[in-house]
C-alpha cells in the first residue's frame, strides 16, 4: 500500500538521502568551497525528511472524511523555493567578482536529490548526484585544460584628476585588445598642498599571452599617474 508506513523504506531512504548529500559535500570540501560535507548531507536528509513527512506524516487524515483534502506535493513545493535562501548566503561579490554561484547551485539540486530520495524516486536520485559529480570534477577540469579562461584582472590607478586620464589608459587598454569589463572612480583624501587625485579601478579581461606587469608599467609612464596596483582573479 503506497501509504503505509514502512519504517525500513523510511530508514533505506534518509541513509540514501544523507550518502547522496554527503558524496557531493565531500567533493565540495576537498575543493574548499562554502557549503561543504556537514551542510550537504544536512540539506539533502532535510530534504527527504519532508517529502517523508508529506508522505507519511498525515495517514490519519486521509480517511477523516470527504471535506478533507490534503496535498503531499504542498510541502516539498517550499522546500524548492526556501533553498533559495540558503543558496543566497554562498554567493558573494568582491568588487566585480561574483563568487558561490556554484555551490549555491550545488545546494539546491542536493536538494532536489534528498527529495527524489524521499518520495522513493533512487534511481533518478542516484544518476542526478553521478551528473552532479561529473559536473564539479570532471567538467571542472576539463574547462581548466581545454577552454582555458582568460584571466580577469583588477587594476587599480590612483592619477592626479585632470581631464583625459580615463581616455589615456583606455586606449592602452584598447591597444593590446584588453576587453574592459567594468570602471568606478572615486576620489582620493586630498593632502594640504597636494593636487587633487582620483582612483580608477579597472576590470579587465586579459588575452592569454598577455604581461600584464608590461602593461602596469605602460600605465606608470602616463604623466600624472601616482600608483598602480593590481590583482588577479579568475572567472
Amino acid at each position: 500500500m503506497a501509504w503505509s508506513n514502512d519504517y525500513l523504506h523510511i530508514l533505506i531512504r534518509l541513509v540514501l538521502a544523507g550518502l547522496m548529500g554527503g558524496i557531493i559535500g565531500l567533493e565540495r570540501e576537498v575543493n574548499n568551497h562554502p557549503a561543504g560535507l556537514r551542510t550537504n548531507i544536512l540539506v539533502s536528509l532535510g530534504s527527504a525528511l519532508i517529502m517523508l513527512l508529506s508522505i507519511y506524516g498525515f495517514q490519519d487524515y486521509y480517511n477523516a472524511g470527504d471535506n478533507m483534502r490534503l496535498d503531499p506535493q504542498r510541502l516539498p513545493a517550499q522546500v524548492v523555493s526556501g533553498i533559495g535562501f540558503l543558496g543566497a548566503g554562498t554567493i558573494l561579490r568582491h568588487g566585480f567578482t561574483v563568487t558561490g554561484l556554484t555551490t549555491a547551485a550545488t545546494i539546491w539540486v542536493v536538494s532536489g536529490i534528498g527529495l527524489a530520495i524521499g518520495a522513493g524516486f533512487y534511481l533518478g536520485g542516484i544518476l542526478t548526484t553521478l551528473f552532479v559529480l561529473i559536473s564539479l570534477m570532471i567538467l571542472a577540469k576539463l574547462d581548466t585544460l581545454v577552454i582555458k579562461k582568460r584571466q580577469l584582472v583588477e587594476i587599480r590607478v590612483n592619477v592626479i584628476d585632470t581631464p583625459g586620464k580615463l581616455a589615456e589608459i583606455a586606449s592602452i587598454f584598447g591597444q593590446r585588445k584588453i576587453n574592459v569589463k567594468g570602471v568606478t572612480m572615486h576620489d582620493e583624501d586630498k593632502e594640504s598642498g597636494e593636487p587633487p587625485c582620483v582612483s580608477i579601478n579597472f576590470l579587465v579581461r586579459m588575452p592569454k599571452n598577455e604581461n600584464i606587469p608590461l602593461v602596469i608599467d605602460t600605465i606608470k609612464q602616463i604623466q600624472g599617474v601616482k600608483e598602480v596596483h593590481y590583482g588577479k582573479n579568475n572567472e
